[in-house]
Formats: C-alpha cells, sequence, structure tokens
C-alpha cells in the first residue's frame, strides 16, 4: 500500500484515512487507501505514539522530551502534560479522553540493564503511575465499553489485562492471553472482543482471543511493529513493518524498508486504537 519509509509504529484509522508515525524521519504521515501519503505533523521523537481524544485530537508521546503534545487544528502543539522520567512509548485513550502510557524501565537502545516498566494515566494535566512490573510495555488498547485496558508485554510474550475504575485507576490485572513465542508490540481490538498483535521478531501479525487460542495468523516478509482496523466497514487490517535490525544496531531497521501493508479480514474493528 505504501513503502519507502522507515521505522514505522503506531497506526490509527480515523475520518476515512490512516495515520502512522515515522520514527525514522520524525513525521507522523496520513494517507488514503490509495496510498499517496503526506506528512501530518513533524516530532524529533523516538519513540514516536499517537492516539485520538474522544473530541477528534490528537494526542502525541513526544518521549525525547519527556512531554505529551495535543495537535491543535492550525497544526500547533499544546502541552498536555510534562510526563517527567523518561522511556515513554505507546499512548491508549479512552472515552472521557483519560490518556493511558506506558513507560520502558531502561534503555535498550543503549544497552542498559533490564528493568520493568510501567502504565501512568494523565488526566486532566496530571500524571500518576497506575500499573508497574511490565516487563517491556509496548502496544495498549482500551476496550469499547471503556471497562478494561490491554497491555502488551513483549519480553514476557503475553497480553495484561486491567480493570479501568471510574477514577481511572487499574485494578484487577491478570493474563489476559498467554502467547507461547509470540512477540506482542502494536495491538488492536475487533468486534468479536479478539486481540490482534503484531511481532517483529517472528515476522507476523496474530488474532487471538481471550485466553491465548489463536484465530487467525498473518505472515509477513518482515517484521510487524503494529495494526489497526479501518478501510470501508472496518474490515481492513493495516500493519506497519520493516526489516529488523536489532536495537543496538546503527538503525533499528533496514533504512527504506518501512512499509504499511493492507489485509482483508472478516470481523470488523471497533475505532480503537
Amino acid at each position: 500500500m505504501l513503502a519507502g519509509r522507515g521505522l514505522v509504529e503506531s497506526p490509527r484509522w480515523h475520518g476515512d484515512r490512516l495515520y502512522f508515525s515515522d520514527w525514522s524521519s520524525g513525521e507522523i504521515v496520513v494517507t488514503g487507501l490509495d496510498g499517496a501519503g503526506e506528512v501530518y505533523a513533524r516530532v524529533a521523537s523516538v519513540p514516536l505514539c499517537t492516539a485520538w481524544l474522544p473530541d477528534g485530537r490528537m494526542v502525541i508521546v513526544s518521549s525525547q522530551e519527556r512531554r505529551l503534545l495535543r495537535r491543535e487544528p492550525d497544526g500547533s502543539f499544546f502541552v498536555v502534560a510534562e510526563l517527567g522520567e523518561s522511556g515513554w512509548n505507546d499512548i491508549a485513550v479512552d472515552g472521557r479522553g483519560n490518556a493511558y502510557v506506558n513507560r520502558v524501565g531502561f534503555d535498550p537502545m543503549a544497552g542498559e540493564q533490564f528493568r520493568p516498566g510501567f502504565v501512568h494515566l494523565v488526566a486532566e494535566g496530571s500524571v500518576r503511575q497506575v500499573a508497574d512490573d511490565i516487563a517491556f510495555p509496548n502496544g495498549m488498547v482500551v476496550t469499547p465499553d471503556d471497562s478494561t485496558l490491554i497491555v502488551a508485554d513483549s519480553y514476557r510474550h503475553e497480553l495484561v489485562a486491567f480493570d479501568i475504575g471510574a477514577d481511572g485507576d487499574l485494578a484487577n490485572r491478570r493474563v489476559w492471553a498467554a502467547l507461547g513465542e509470540g512477540t506482542p508490540d502494536g495491538i488492536c481490538v475487533d468486534a468479536e472482543g479478539a486481540v490482534w498483535y503484531a511481532d517483529v521478531p517472528n515476522e507476523r501479525c496474530v488474532r487471538v482471543a481471550e485466553g491465548g487460542t489463536v484465530l487467525r495468523v498473518v505472515e509477513l516478509d518482515r517484521g510487524g511493529f503494529a495494526c489497526t482496523l479501518g478501510g470501508p466497514g472496518d474490515r481492513t487490517l493495516f500493519v506497519v513493518a520493516a526489516e529488523w535490525q536489532g536495537m543496538t544496531a546503527p538503525s533499528p531497521v533496514v533504512p527504506g524498508s518501512g512499509r504499511v501493508l493492507a489485509v482483508d479480514v472478516d470481523v470488523p474493528g471497533v475505532g480503537r486504537p
């Protein structure tokens, strides 16, 4: 569908178009189904993940600045919150506008010693930790009824779920799905409550039910970094993928190998992430 990019991540279907991040270029790109991409925003950050607020504005995790930004209609940025710390990664937003941002506990690209990560809640400008001991927190999604946050833990090869309280706090931590050798990165949920996860080392995208039953596997020719559902009837699985070289390589992916792939699916998405 679209090729020639770098380390591509965070695909989001919104308003009949697909948005995704190119971490290599520091760009958020928007494209139609024809694959004609254009730059929606520039934020020099690795990671560079996004979500949509209920009012239709995009929020952006600027990990380098340790800030959560909101893109205004005129293209300017408003600082929603100073996040502090370091290692900020993915983001998911619920129907009330609460933003869940996760943080990796160490810098693998710098060769730091492993430490588990966290999930923080950003609400009304405040930032507070609501979960810990996520070995390597990656993709996240809030279920359509706003009751559950699902987090991909890449190092433990599992999807972890939490109940969301009225105040946004997380409780009742549990393993939503053990994935065996699966290494989940970006995730999305469909109308039957199944989760699709993209997998970099296994070069695939997998649909699983709660409990871990594998429902479908889409094989790729390169690492799958994240996925989302959208397109006509929300029945297209968009996968952002690239040729992975490793965390400590001069370039984590082969330059120009990043692309957006589109796969038809039977079960539609629900608009998240």
